[in-house]
């Protein structure tokens, strides 16, 4: 790939080695709970032992006389907030809701809803404290099904939810929080064409990001009422904006810094511990450190939505699908808020279709508080679709793949939500899978192969970077997304490659949020999309004001200088006999030119291009036991342009990772009392080494010509075709069709004695 000028490219399509890799392998990165400061307090959080429960009284007293105790916050002492629905992500957030999950007030609505926080002297005092605090519960019926808490005899969450999306809006609450739909075209007339209508019912359950690394932070605010905060995040000043709503601040007054992430996955884009933090530590008057164990992690921070659907598809005889429809039902948990949206609008995107209506419900239940999960939605919505479309080849006896390609969405394609593709790659990630050694190869006994493929359509987003030339000739390069997927490692390859220079001169640093302009969080696969964006202009700001002190010290005008190869050059013969200059010679002569050379950029990033992918899994179906072994995986993705193309390799093969423990383990299991029974990582499983073959990721390269390197994000599209993928290669294995997830052994057994 050459860059708009005709020059090839140098930096940007290599695999250099990561800037934070030594500071990871020695241990020096600091994570989430590495922060530390002089007279450090420890907080701890009490939380409800019910799954839904009026709250009658809570007495603090007795903690608040235990020796070492220095402050105990209730629900009491946050403001009440109106409800006002802001972005987070792909998602929204409600700041009424975020602060009733944040702290309880009048009713727990799960297990785990936090109810009270204390900071003490030490863990243990912090500990002891909560056993003081006494709660008195009026137990009330709860709901953890997203179908049973539709019904109309159903335990209400909440008394003033009213569904959206409803005309007329109905008066009478409900555990319904919203209706929407998504429409193109006439899909009643579209199955009257069609020679093959079929319609099958599917269920999923509720699964964790899985992050390994804890929510940890550290707040210290003064007694003039400023305060720093130290998180875990992927989106510092999204926290900060968060925080300072919750608590009543000012902005201005928050100074947020974002530690090395361990993991995230979109489940960290949220607060849970930080304004408890804030708070304890502006009634201490001293830093307060929290954690959060492993269970309370579980049991209180988002999942990403369980759902039941009905997908119903039709096509005639030679596989053109004529038509598409989807009833999608999505628990939100204990608030409004699941991404029943984006999944409706990515359920049939990978097809290029006429007749489309998707139907999604919003649905509260008493389980927490939904997060996002790497293309929240879309991995549920496309488990369904895609098997029902790998249904539909073995029907009309066509190869999964040819059916595909014959339906594939392409440029020109208008989605089913509006907007019309420009160029995408989804039949090359068809034609890659369909020419792989992997798709040709024989099948042996209890083996199955199964293809899918996924959409997501990206965002951008407020974003902003400042690059400084030190008095050397190296660059300080500051971006404000925090780093969660390589992202300082391709803004240093792109301002490598606009100056002209060695990446190893150029420092990336994530900028804290009174160092740098607003950006917005790190999800939606925004980060190397928009931060790139940034990172371009602000060099080419650099360069011009290069030219200028160049242009300054030899006397001509400014056009007639040229920057080439990380040199200002006279444009030409005319422009004079002058020795080329370096950034360093820039650097040396600032001072007598102007000051010093910075660039910066502030921008709103627009044109973000969708990603598809494609990925082929072979398994083999133990028939006694019912265990699925995940023989070989390959996995086809549109990067647009790959920037470090091992990031994006280890993009695509994580989110198939995790899409195998989807697949094949992962739930949330609670009791008939509403209490999460696997709130740990040994009864709540995620794969491990030895349950995976080597991913073998397949990068396409179909450029977005919105973004100058042509670049697309790849984070969210690998987690969405992995579960269908699966169950399709299951059925292959079996001639039995599973429609929930996980594909448990127990689950898998009963399908096959049910089949006999």
């Amino acid at each position: 790939m050459s860059k708009g000028n005709g020059k090839s490219l140098k930096w940007v399509g290599t695999r250099p080695i990561r800037p934070d890799g030594v500071d990871k392998v020695t241990g020096r990165a600091k994570f989430g709970a590495d922060t530390y400061k002089a007279g450090m307090l420890t907080g701890a959080v009490l939380r409800s032992p019910h799954a839904h429960a009026r709250i009658k009284s809570i007495d603090t007293s007795k903690a608040a006389a235990l020796q070492g105790v220095k402050a105990i916050v209730t629900g009491a002492d946050f403001p009440e907030l109106s409800s006002e629905f802001i972005p987070a992500g792909e998602m929204m957030v409600n700041y009424r809701d975020m602060s009733l999950n944040i702290i309880a007030r009048n009713k727990v609505l799960y297990d785990g809803h936090a109810i009270a926080a204390v900071a003490a002297t030490s863990a243990s005092i912090a500990e002891e404290a909560l056993t003081l605090i006494k709660v008195d519960y009026e137990v009330l019926p709860h709901v953890i099904d997203v179908v049973e808490a539709m019904e109309p005899g159903a335990p209400i969450l909440h008394d003033d939810l009213f569904t959206d999306g409803v005309d007329p809006k109905p008066t009478k609450a409900s555990n319904v929080a919203k209706r929407i739909e998504i429409k193109i075209g006439d899909v009643e007339d579209g199955f009257t064409k069609a020679d093959v209508v079929l319609e099958r019912e599917f269920n999923t359950q509720p699964v964790h990001q899985g992050y390994i690394e804890l929510h940890a932070c550290t707040a210290s605010v003064s007694e003039d009422g400023y305060a720093e905060l130290w998180c875990s995040t992927q989106g510092h000043f999204v926290a900060r904006a968060h925080c300072a709503r919750l608590l009543g601040m000012d902005i201005s007054k928050i100074r947020v810094t974002s530690s090395e992430i361990g993991g995230g996955f979109g489940g960290k884009t949220v607060v849970y511990l930080e304004p408890l933090a804030l708070a304890l530590s502006r009634i201490a008057c001293q830093p307060v450190h929290m954690v959060m164990p492993r269970t309370d992690l579980f049991r209180a921070t988002g999942p990403t939505s369980g759902a039941n659907m009905v997908i119903k598809i039709g096509a005639t005889k030679d596989g053109k699908i004529t038509a598409g429809e989807a009833v999608l039902k999505f628990q939100a948990g204990a608030y409004a808020g699941s991404p029943v949206q984006p999944a409706a609008m990515c359920a049939f995107a990978p097809y290029d279709l006429e007749n489309v209506k998707v139907v999604g419900y919003d649905v509260v239940t008493n389980r927490p508080k939904v997060a996002a999960y790497r293309a929240p939605g879309a991995p549920i919505s496309g488990f369904a679709v895609e098997s029902m479309v790998d249904e539909l080849a073995k029907k009309l006896d066509i190869d999964p793949v040819e059916l595909r390609l014959k339906n594939a969405a392409k440029e020109g394609t208008r989605a089913a939500y509006g907007p019309k593709f420009g160029p995408v790659g989804l039949v090359e990630t068809l034609n890659a899978v369909k020419d792989t050694k992997h798709y040709k190869t024989k099948l042996g006994p209890n083996q199955g192969r199964g293809v899918a493929s996924g959409f997501w359509f990206n965002i951008g987003g407020e974003t902003s970077a400042s690059m400084i030339l030190n008095e050397d000739g190296t660059i300080e390069l500051t971006v404000g997304t925090p780093d969660i997927g390589g992202s300082r490692a391709s803004m240093a390859m792109m301002a490598a490659e606009e100056l002209g220079i060695d990446m190893a001169k150029i420092r990336p640093r994530i900028g804290d949020t009174s160092s740098i302009g607003y950006t917005f969080l790190t999800g939606g696969s925004r980060a190397t999309f928009s931060s790139g964006m940034a990172v371009v202009q602000a060099s080419r700001t650099m360069i011009d004001e290069m030219r200028d002190r160049a242009a300054k010290i030899w006397d001509i005008s400014v056009d007639a200088v040229e920057w080439e190869d990380g040199q200002a050059k006279p444009a030409g013969s005319n422009a004079g006999d002058f020795e080329p200059m370096s950034l360093n010679d820039l650097a040396k002569a600032a001072g007598k030119t102007g000051g010093a050379i910075a660039g910066h950029a502030e921008i709103n990033a627009q044109g973000a291009g969708p990603s598809f992918g494609t990925h082929l899994v072979d398994v083999e179906v133990d028939p006694d036991t019912g265990h699925v072994k995940v023989l070989r995986y390959t996995a086809a993705q549109d990067a647009g342009k790959a920037i470090h193309p091992a990031y994006v390799e280890g993009q695509i093969q994580g989110g198939a990772v995790q899409g195998v423990g989807w697949a094949l383990n992962e739930e949330y299991i609670y009791s008939d009392k509403g209490l999460l029974e696997n709130a740990g990582f040994l009864d709540y499983r995620i794969p491990v080494a030895s349950d995976l073959p080597m991913i073998d990721a397949i990068i396409v390269e179909v450029p977005n010509p919105t973004h100058p390197y042509g670049v697309r994000g790849v984070g969210e599209t690998p987690i969405i075709p992995p579960m269908a993928a699966i169950a399709n290669a299951i059925n292959g294995a079996t001639n039995v069709r599973f429609s929930q997830l996980p594909m448990s052994p127990p689950v898998v057994l009963k399908g096959l004695s049910d089949a006999q």
